[in-house]
């Protein structure tokens, strides 16, 4: 959490060899649309090029490296470098070079096009980069969470897209503390008091247990996912007094579709149930109160950045009660100013001005449920993040997934 050296390891043994999420396709929906983004330290340009395909560029001038898209978002025909005014197109052919006649013959314009990532491929509209051009396909990547990436996708009628707009929280923390807080139920009943509160004063909350019940599953290759009932309101199909009685029909007729369309365990699973998953190693996708697509950007050891994106079913159409719902939903627990990210914020910084004293208290205990079937408030997912990660800096690749009661002393050993 404290050293330099660690972290230029991480980037190394994790960064350059994992797939890492970039954007979702609705972001690009028109030919030369596209978004700017960094991933693992690199700049990128995430579009759609002329044909309507999705592509992606390094966003680095192939004539003296300056940065090309200088915009976060638009729509162009041409990249122009303000610099000295090299111009590519949208697949990334270079095709002005003012006064070309100063240029040898030797000069091939050809080999000047924009470098695009080793790999970059797509599960359902969720559009992922690797570095490593020997990595495995994203598909077997993504081993068990494909099942629950499609219970948060299936939930949508015509397909999700991004709601437009991005949370951008700059964070004084080691990263890793990000994933660990964003799949950790041990931690909600007390930092996150104050909404549990409001909710309970609003007329929700109605189920007692849900805080303490479900629980943790590895899904291979570093992902798990945190799963309980659902301890408040959702605005896919869960109504309750929060959404107002005004609600309560047409909640009912999305749960009822729902159903109709996955029959009746798969659907209310999906209403009635929270998520909070993990795709190693950076990417979130929280499942609960509204759906929140969250990307960690390490930028040092004791500071990260992090993109948060409302994610919602295409019907749910700008100025519809669905949508305004939803993100009244999303603003207050998930939003820059909710209940739940500047309290989690505070406590990641918190954590990392403690390690000041690293030399003297060294011990980071995630052992809670080690003992028994792993609940809710245990901390499996958290460990099958650990264990991905000592393995992948010992180069030994991704452990075997972990089922059943754990073994303290095998955990230990993995972890070792």
């Amino acid at each position: 959490m404290t050293s330099p050296d660690v972290y230029e390891d991480e980037r190394r043994a994790l960064f350059d060899h994992c797939w890492l999420y970039v954007g979702h396709e609705s972001e690009i929906p028109n030919a030369g649309d596209y978004v700017r983004r960094t991933v693992a330290g690199r700049p990128l340009i995430f579009l759609r090029d002329s044909d309507g395909a999705v592509r992606m560029h390094f966003n680095t001038c192939t004539h003296r490296g300056a940065t090309l898209c200088r915009e976060d978002a638009g729509n162009a025909r041409i990249f122009q470098c303000f610099y000295h005014a090299w111009s590519f197109d949208t697949k990334g052919k270079l095709v002005v070079t003012p006064s070309a006649d100063g240029y040898s013959p030797g000069f091939r314009r050809d080999e000047y096009g924009l470098k695009a990532p080793a790999r970059f491929e797509q599960y359902r509209g969720l559009w992922f980069v690797n570095y490593d051009a020997d990595a495995v396909d994203l598909r077997t990547y993504l081993a068990g969470a494909a099942e629950y990436l499609d219970l948060v996708l299936d939930q949508a009628e015509d397909g999700m897209r991004i709601v437009p707009g991005v949370h951008r929280y700059s964070v004084r923390s080691n990263w890793k503390l990000m994933v660990e807080n964003s799949m950790d139920g041990y931690h909600a009943p007390t930092v996150h008091a104050t909404y549990i509160d409001f909710v309970k004063d609003s007329g929700g909350g109605q189920r007692k247990d849900a805080l303490t019940a479900g629980g943790a599953l590895d899904l291979g290759n570093g992902h798990a996912v945190l799963e309980s009932p659902a301890a408040w309101a959702r605005p896919i199909a869960y109504w309750e007094p929060f959404f107002g009685e005004e609600a309560r029909d047409d909640i009912a007729q999305k749960l009822a579709r729902l159903i109709d369309r996955h029959g009746e365990e798969r659907g209310r699973r999906m209403a009635e149930t929270f998520r909070n998953l993990v795709i190693f190693p950076n990417l979130i996708i929280n499942d609960v109160a509204a759906i929140t697509v969250r990307r960690i950007e390490p930028t040092a050891v004791d500071r990260h950045s992090l993109e948060a994106w409302a994610i919602a079913p295409a019907e749910e159409q700008a100025g519809s009660a669905a949508l305004q719902r939803r993100l009244d939903s999303f603003l207050t627990f998930l939003g820059p100013g909710g209940f739940a990210s500047p309290d989690d914020v505070e406590a990641l910084e918190s954590c990392q001005q403690g390690f000041a004293a690293a030399r003297e208290v060294q011990w980071s205990d995630i052992s809670r449920g080690m003992a028994r079937q792993p609940g809710s408030q245990d901390e499996l997912q958290i460990r099958t993040f650990w264990r991905a990660y000592a393995s992948m800096l010992d180069g030994a690749g991704f452990p075997d997934r972990v089922a059943g009661i754990e073994s303290p002393i095998a955990v230990e050993a993995a972890v070792r």
